[in-house]
């Protein structure tokens, strides 16, 4: 049986090859990785031996991965407790955590529920109580285990090699403790309800005014969805710098209602320095919601 790399072949494929010359060259430049745009490898959510940032994979383990997305994401196995995609780490019991509404402040108008959504997930990692490195399917063949299986030892400032989490004393480590953070699993002041506009007593961007900051609200997958607009982008149209809102249902009131959680300011996958979803420059992400 013939092989298809003949003499033949081979001498053409290489004449092809010195023709295109320094042009191939250059091309290959163009789309060397230090060429092409920010991707999340290059951001701080790389835990793999090929981050950078100040907690990641140690390279000199025993056992050690270049995938990126296994700390987060599994495509077989995840965790189906919490409310986001394909979710690969174990989370804690809402009542782990303490809500802002706990802080006494005579300030907040809206409902607040036990910690859910979105928000469950990001605290699997910056609540400081489980390891960055602890996965329920971890890379390669037979690393399946629902309760969660350390993989590997982590490093870098940022992390207690000790026992992987988020090491103490910094501001990503948000703790159990959440009163000292903006609240989540709390109703959107400026929202819709069953029965038309909330209108929380407050100053929030609701769904008549005009300009940036207009709540839209959609339907995904026969779900309503909200969102508020950015000043980035497209007005009415949902984006990823816009600022998300999640459908959960009031256990005040019984209705669903547009509630923030962590990922309505934050995007996991930007390559901003802090993860939000537009630069905060002049307060730009703050009065997308607040009128101030």
């Amino acid at each position: 049986m013939k092989t298809p790399f003949t003499k033949k072949a081979i001498t053409r494929a290489v004449g092809g090859a010195l023709m295109a010359g320094g042009a191939a060259l250059l091309v290959a430049g163009a789309f060397s990785p230090s060429a092409l745009a920010l991707s999340i490898a290059d951001t701080k959510h790389n835990l793999s031996v090929t981050g950078t940032g100040a907690a990641h994979l140690d390279p000199a383990g025993a056992v050690t991965t270049t995938e990126i997305c296994v700390f987060c994401h599994t495509p077989h196995g995840a965790n189906i407790s919490a409310q986001a995609p394909l979710w690969n780490k174990v989370t804690n019991n809402p009542t782990t955590y303490t809500t802002y509404d706990k802080l006494g402040t005579s300030t907040l108008k809206g409902t607040v529920l036990p910690v859910g959504s979105v928000s469950l997930a990001c605290l699997s990692c910056h609540d400081g109580t489980m390891a960055l490195n602890v996965m329920i399917n971890a890379p390669g063949s037979g690393g399946y285990n629902p309760a969660g299986a350390t993989f590997g030892t982590m490093t870098g400032a940022d992390v207690n090699t000790a026992t992987g989490t988020l090491a103490s004393g910094i501001i990503t480590n948000i703790g159990v403790d959440l009163r000292n953070d903006h609240p989540v699993g709390i109703e959107y002041g400026g929202g819709l309800a069953a029965g038309g506009d909330i209108n929380l007593p407050g100053d929030f961007h609701g769904k008549t005014y005009a300009a940036n900051g207009a709540l839209n609200v959609g339907t995904v997958n026969g779900q309503q969805v909200w969102w508020v607009d950015t000043s980035v982008g497209t007005a009415a149209t949902r984006e990823k710098t816009d600022i998300s809102l999640y459908t959960r249902t009031n256990t005040t009131t019984g209705t669903v209602e547009p509630f923030v959680e962590c990922a309505s300011c934050h995007d996991p996958h930007s390559t901003n320095t802090t993860f939000l979803r537009v630069a905060n420059t002049g307060s730009a992400l703050c009065l997308s919601c607040h009128i101030k």
